[in-house]
């Protein structure tokens, strides 16, 4: 009955793909949600016909409607729940739930799936259905687009007859605090078709249901024996909508009791790492760190900016480290990183080219600092500062950075120019004098 209704709803929403909870099949038929696991395109493919005929003996006009119809996965996957450095070729052709932060996505391109070609010598029409390595059928189709018939008569494509998918593709990185010390962030590509493109954006921690695939690269001509790895996604979901804190009734008649204070600023500043004796005008600092600004959009076009960056100097043993584990404890969506490991890690920007969308166009990459809307908390060692790798400045809420890298104390001039990125985050950073 949950799933009739589901259905019901899915016609309803105009919507063509259907979420479904693994734990459910797994309790209904054992063998079933394994093999869904361990093979999942053929069960991929059987599940899907099947929803076409539900749907099909529920609302017939529906059905013919629509193209296609598509089947997502959520709920618990056991040892098959990975992030990006746990996933080896072992797991290749299994069904997989990947847990990281979107670094970068595509551009949204149409990708052909039936094209209709007219024929004017013969007046007749001819229809062919394509299907490449990311698709579901065990065998691609031939990428020959057909210009000519059996017989030889040109082909005129009928471009409003034909039928196209959406395609993207995302890179996803595995968490900061979950990368090991010392070691570069692992990623992996995600590829997106249909109602799932757009679903999120850059910063987003998500969690992606997909099929694990490798796909053989070509050089020269010749395959290669390195293959590209892509998870091909059919559901996917944005943790960072459900990160925020959850309050209790109680909570919440605690905030409005203490909201009728006077003394509720001086009050919020004693609660800062209460822990720490003195050091008021800091803690009322990290306060406003934590509460953030109002940003305001003046008359004339030009923005205040509410976002607030604070930066604590002082000798070692004067607490500065356990203001920034406080605030690390209090803000659910901080990050903490170091500056020996920023270039690990990815703090600052830099610029790289994007292959998806074209290699002779450059693209800006800041992992780290994509993430939005974000306390970053940032341990600052002013003898490795000489050796940096990019040299920034801030101006308000713009961070300029020159694209100057530096590395084994050598410093190469890459780029010949300025670029500027805006991103809604406050920084604390600590520092002990030199």
């Amino acid at each position: 009955e949950e799933y009739k209704d589901r259905i019901n709803s899915l016609i309803t929403r105009d919507a063509t793909r259907l979420i479904i909870n693994i734990n459910d099949l797994r309790r209904e038929n054992p063998d079933r949600c394994k093999r869904l696991l361990t093979n999942s395109s053929s069960e991929l493919i059987a599940c899907q016909k099947a929803l076409k005929k539900c749907i099909q003996n529920v609302n017939p006009d529906y059905a013919k409607q629509k193209y296609d119809f598509f089947i997502g996965f959520e709920g618990s996957f056991g040892s098959k729940h990975v992030t990006p450095r746990t996933l080896t070729s072992k797991l290749l052709g299994h069904m997989v739930c990947l847990e990281g932060i979107v670094t970068k996505a595509s551009l949204i391109r149409p990708k052909i799936v039936c094209s209709v070609h007219y024929c004017p010598a013969t007046k007749k029409c001819i229809e062919r259905r394509y299907a490449d390595l990311t698709s579901l059928e065990a065998y691609p189709s031939s990428g020959v687009y057909p210009t000519k018939d059996e017989s030889g008569n040109l082909l005129e494509t009928e471009y409003g007859l034909s039928v196209y998918q959406d395609h993207q593709t995302l890179t996803v990185q595995e968490m900061p605090e979950t990368a090991p010390a010392g070691q570069l962030p692992r990623s992996v590509d995600v590829l997106l078709d249909h109602d799932l493109v757009d679903a999120v954006q850059p910063g987003d921690r998500v969690q992606v249901v997909g099929q694990y695939r490798c796909l053989p690269g070509k050089k020269s001509g010749y395959t290669s024996a390195n293959f590209r790895t892509v998870l091909i996604a059919n559901n996917i979901q944005s943790l960072s909508k459900d990160s925020g804190p959850s309050f209790s009734d109680k909570d919440i008649s605690m905030m409005r009791l203490i909201a009728k204070r006077t003394d509720v600023v001086s009050l919020l500043t004693r609660s800062v790492a209460p822990s720490i004796h003195g050091h008021d005008h800091i803690k009322k600092a990290i306060l406003l760190l934590l509460l953030g600004g109002v940003e305001r959009q003046l008359t004339n076009g030009s923005r205040i900016r509410g976002d607030i960056n604070l930066l604590l100097m002082g000798d070692p043993s004067v607490a500065k480290s356990q203001f920034l584990r406080f605030v690390l404890h209090v803000a659910h969506r901080a990050i903490a990183t170091t500056g020996r490991g920023s270039s690990g890690v990815g703090l600052t920007a830099a610029v790289t080219t994007d292959m998806e969308t074209d290699p002779r166009k450059s693209a800006i990459r800041i992992p780290t600092l994509y993430l939005r809307r974000t306390t970053v908390a940032h341990q600052v060692d002013l003898n490795y500062l000489n050796y940096s790798a990019v040299n920034h400045y801030r101006t308000g809420n713009e961070h300029v950075d020159e694209a100057r890298q530096c590395k084994s104390g050598v410093q190469s001039r890459l780029f010949d120019f300025f670029y500027t990125i805006n991103w809604p985050l406050d920084i604390l950073e600590i520092a002990s004098s030199v």
